[in-house]
């Protein structure tokens, strides 16, 4: 019913992810190359007609976008109360960090994460402590010694959260989400969960809300949701911050009006409402696309790069991918890539020192171009070898 095998020429559109040279392809920002669903893009030219841009309010039918996409779909119900409109996820996590922690304490998150976790932290002055993944030479696991160790630290006041996790691609089960709340209350550590990748999940996956297992989680969890990724309109910078506990609501609040983060441009209200009222059948049709790229994409790396693994992914359309057997530094074997094929991947160090033998791909692109990109993934890592 949709094409996402359309190329659309993204060049000269003052794109972050393709700012790039004409024969370069870039696979690596959280950045899709489809075309957002129809219905908001109807909603968009409906603003535009009204043809006046002024200060805008925040309807209480957008934060009823939210609810019923959320109990329909996540099974969690979210009181209107708890929910406060914000202009993207990452300004949310950094304003909750300069209100609910103080200047010299460790914000605890888990590493390989995504990156702007860690300028969040440090940009506000306050320590990065990571309880890191373990890989196993398969897959992830959490290492919960080491993560009670840290969080009982007290200079430990807040867990940044990653569900499902970016750039692992792992939706985290309910007794992790579980013991992790549990572990957090005990130690006093509030909980922010970045949860902007949930509706992008393997087809017949389902992510679990981290507050929604709970009285405990739900009371100590500070829940960052979005339409923004899995609709691939970053930039009409819309978000939602979900918090029942009264008082953690009160500090969020005045963080983000603060911040001055807390008002809506004149289209991020009715884009938020066409993607979680009319675009389910968009996204779920996207998520089968997706789904097909990544086997296309793992099988591919499996058959003609033998020195190359691909962790198993659940959630999120990028690969984390093991190139340890080739070079230890991802950051000059993704430069060299660059320079040799015009292949733009991220390089594993961004997302921690454990990360540093990994890429991170983008694979939410028309079939045709992911194509391309593994090709030059391919030639890429041979010229590499051989040089």
């Amino acid at each position: 019913m949709y094409d996402f095998s359309k190329i659309t020429n993204r060049f000269n559109t003052n794109s972050y992810k393709w700012d790039v040279k004409e024969n370069e392809l870039p696979m690596w920002v959280a950045d899709m190359d489809f075309e957002t669903a129809p219905a908001i893009i109807n909603a968009l030219h409906k603003r535009v007609d009204h043809k006046i841009f002024g200060y805008n309010t925040v309807p209480d039918d957008y934060f009823e976008a939210y609810q019923n996409w959320w109990e329909r779909r996540h099974h969690f119900y979210m009181k209107k109360e708890w929910m406060m409109f914000v202009t993207g996820v990452v300004p949310a996590i950094s304003s909750v960090v300069r209100k609910v922690t103080t200047v010299g304490e460790n914000v605890l998150i888990m590493s390989p994460v995504y990156n702007i976790f860690y300028n969040s932290i440090l940009n506000n002055g306050r320590h990065v402590l990571s309880s890191d993944l373990v890989f196993d030479g398969k897959e992830y696991h959490i290492d919960f010694e080491d993560l009670e160790r840290k969080l009982a630290l007290s200079q430990t006041t807040l867990m940044i959260f990653c569900n499902p996790h970016n750039p692992i691609g792992k939706i985290w089960d309910k007794e992790t989400l579980q013991k992790i709340g549990d572990l957090c209350a005990k130690h006093h550590v509030t909980v922010l969960s970045d949860e902007i990748h949930c509706d992008i999940t393997n087809p017949q996956k389902e992510y679990i809300p981290f507050a929604s297992v709970s009285k405990t989680n739900l009371e100590n969890t500070i829940m960052c949701i979005a339409p923004t990724k899995a609709f691939n309109m970053a930039g009409m910078q819309t978000a939602c911050i979900v918090v029942a506990n009264e008082v953690l609501r009160h500090k969020v609040n005045r963080g983000i009006n603060t911040d001055e983060v807390a008002e809506p441009n004149s289209f991020a209200i009715c884009a938020t409402k066409a993607a979680f009222n009319q675009s389910e059948d968009w996204l779920n049709e996207l998520n089968q696309y997706i789904q097909k790229n990544k086997d296309y994409a793992i099988s591919f790396i499996q058959k003609e790069m033998n020195d190359v693994y691909v962790v198993p992914t659940e959630a999120t359309y990028l690969l984390w991918i093991d190139c340890h057997k080739v070079c230890m530094d991802s950051v000059e074997l993704t430069s060299f890539i660059r320079e040799k094929t015009g292949l733009y991947v991220s390089d594993g160090l961004e997302y921690g020192e454990n990360g540093k033998a990994f890429i991170r791909m983008n694979v939410a692109c028309p079939f045709e171009r992911l194509k391309d990109g593994l090709n030059r993934f391919k030639e890429g890592i041979y010229l590499y070898q051989n040089k």
